[in-house]
């Protein structure tokens, strides 16, 4: 071979051994799939409650992921929730364009990023406006309460549920549990179907499009006939009976609020099934429509 001779004038180039040349090698293999769930960890896993959804709808449940991943920071870039979804950045910005038409982020100017939109503020101030009915509910609940000497509650409809948004329980030995936070179904509880009264039929048959509807005890409403009766007698009577149609051994009577637009209340008491007489039901009765009317006097909704 011949050998390699050097221009005059030049110096000779230096020897480099390749192994102290430290060249940046990108991750292969398992190394880029760290690199990634290194990424990846940085943020925070989306809550999940009960099990997942037999058919889930990975469109919305993206859409839900970036709402809750935005109430726990300060702004999102494009690229945060590309690589938070493992999506495409294409994706991820028609999933933010989308987000930002119904008022759930809005992109800073100057850097370009999402911050939360003016519908957080209206959530927000929706779920205050919940919590003052509960606080300007609850004296007339604890009079309520001291007159009877029984457990009384304040339910909510929601769909064909009602939550029970306060509860005063009694201090007698013998007493029924207060159900504060619990969701029964409506055609359930004299609540519940004090609720439903203030709906039409049609609405009500749009709440239940089947026939059966689900029972707590043998003495629940258990079919959508029976309901519509039910509740044509209570529309008549103004207010809504249960015996121990939620669970056995209880009693209760349940007076509707004037329902508005945004939300429906119902204020009820319940008893001991063993207490409830003619007499007893008739004082509650009247008791109950003392407290309904200073509820409705103090304009909840």
């Amino acid at each position: 071979m011949a050998a390699r001779t050097r221009a005059p004038g030049l110096s000779p180039a230096p020897e480099v051994a390749s192994a102290d040349v430290n060249w940046p090698v990108p991750p292969r293999g398992p190394e880029r799939s760290l690199a990634r769930m290194t990424r990846q960890d940085e943020f925070p896993a989306a809550a999940e409650y009960g099990t997942a959804p037999q058919y889930p709808i990975d469109s919305v449940d993206n859409a839900l992921r970036v709402i809750l991943l935005l109430g726990s920071r300060e702004s999102l870039r494009l690229t945060d929730v590309s690589q938070y979804l493992g999506v495409a950045s294409s994706t991820a910005h028609r999933l933010l364009a989308m987000l930002q038409y119904r008022g759930f982020v809005r992109q800073d100017g100057p850097s370009r990023s999402y911050v939360p939109g003016p519908m957080f503020d209206d959530l927000a101030f929706a779920m205050l406006r919940r919590l003052d009915v509960r606080n300007r509910a609850h004296p007339v609940l604890e009079k309520l309460s001291a007159d009877t000497q029984e457990t009384v509650h304040l339910g909510r409809l929601e769909g064909t549920e009602v939550h029970f948004i306060d509860s005063i329980e009694s201090t007698r030995a013998l007493r029924v549990g207060n159900r504060l936070g619990r969701t029964m179904p409506a055609n359930c509880t004299s609540t519940g179907k004090a609720l439903l009264s203030t709906l039409t039929d049609a609405e009500v048959l749009a709440l239940y499009p089947e026939e059966r509807l689900i029972q707590l005890t043998p003495k629940s409403v258990g079919t959508r006939t029976e309901l519509l009766a039910t509740l044509e007698r209570v529309r008549a009577e103004g207010f809504a009976m249960s015996q121990e149609e939620s669970e056995e051994g209880v009693s209760s009577i349940a007076i509707p609020l004037h329902p508005s637009r945004a939300s429906r209340f119902a204020v009820n008491v319940s008893v001991p099934a063993s207490r409830m007489s003619a007499r007893i039901r008739r004082d509650l009765l009247t008791r109950l429509r003392e407290a309904a009317e200073e509820l409705e006097q103090l304009q909840l909704w």
